[in-house]
């Protein structure tokens, strides 16, 4: 077995263990790049003497792996939060239309409400109003009825009362024309029995006598309107009437009058 005196065999190791480190790193670089001129690694070597005590080779231990660098994602952070807040904000605006919309169906609804309870409102006093017309209607038909039935009574009432007041009319004319008959042919009597009758008289003698008395029946004058005797019949007649006074009372006060009228007649005897 050959002696390494000069330690020769570690340090001849740890340089091919450099060489092939290099050579990795070589070619792990991107062939694609642009070729640069390869510079000569400067490979420095110390002589260790023999008599220099033997180091142990260092073992270089290759760097840990690095982690891979993270992608640069803050483009995509950027459009992922500017698409978040546009769906933010299209919801905000939809919860606002939303929003809009419902108070827009509920004050419709409102309106509606209010219309309908003021379209009932206005039906309920229309339908009052009617039946304030109709009870109106019927209060005034009513009154005109009572009138017109009042009239009716009345007019009967009054037909009665004219009916009574003819009739006793009627009869106080009645009772007054035989009183005045009564009285007119007692007068008539009296002056008759009073009379002398001339010899000029002839049968169907008629003449008219107007009387004016006072109140006790003393005849105040005499006068002979239409008459078919002659002027001894006539005087004969007023004798007769001045003979007779005072003339006799009627039995009824009121037919009695100052004024009297007879036709003296002596064949009505």
């Amino acid at each position: 077995m050959v002696r390494d005196s000069n330690n020769m065999i570690p340090v001849t190791m740890a340089l091919l263990l450099h060489v092939l480190l290099f050579g990795a790193l070589f070619l792990a670089v991107d062939f694609r790049a642009r070729a640069t001129p390869v510079v000569p690694l400067a490979i420095k070597g110390t002589l260790i003497p023999e008599t220099a005590a033997v180091q142990p080779p260092k073992v270089v231990e290759p760097p840990p792996p690095q982690p891979e660098p993270e992608p640069d994602t803050s483009e995509q952070d950027r459009l992922r939060a500017e698409e978040l807040k546009r769906l933010e904000d299209a919801r905000v605006e939809q919860a606002r239309l939303s929003r809009i919309r419902k108070a827009e169906e509920e004050a419709a609804a409102e309106r509606e409400r209010v219309a309908d309870a003021e379209k009932r409102r206005k039906d309920e006093e229309a339908r009052k109003e009617r039946e304030r017309q109709e009870a109106e209607r019927l209060r005034l038909a009513e009154i005109e009825r009572q009138r017109q039935e009042n009239e009716r009574l009345r007019a009967e009432a009054d037909a009665a009362r004219q009916a009574e007041l003819d009739a006793e009319s009627n009869r106080l004319v009645a009772m007054q024309a035989d009183a005045k008959a009564a009285y007119a042919y007692a007068i008539r009597q009296r002056i008759m029995n009073r009379w002398v009758q001339p010899p000029t008289a002839t049968a169907g003698i008629e003449c008219i006598v107007n009387i004016r008395q006072l109140p006790g029946g003393e005849v105040v004058s005499v006068s002979i309107g239409q008459c078919n005797g002659d002027v001894a019949v006539r005087r004969s007649i007023e004798a007769a009437v001045h003979r007779a006074s005072p003339l006799p009372s009627p039995e009824d006060p009121s037919v009695f009058s100052r004024d009297i009228q007879l036709e003296f007649r002596p064949t009505a005897e």
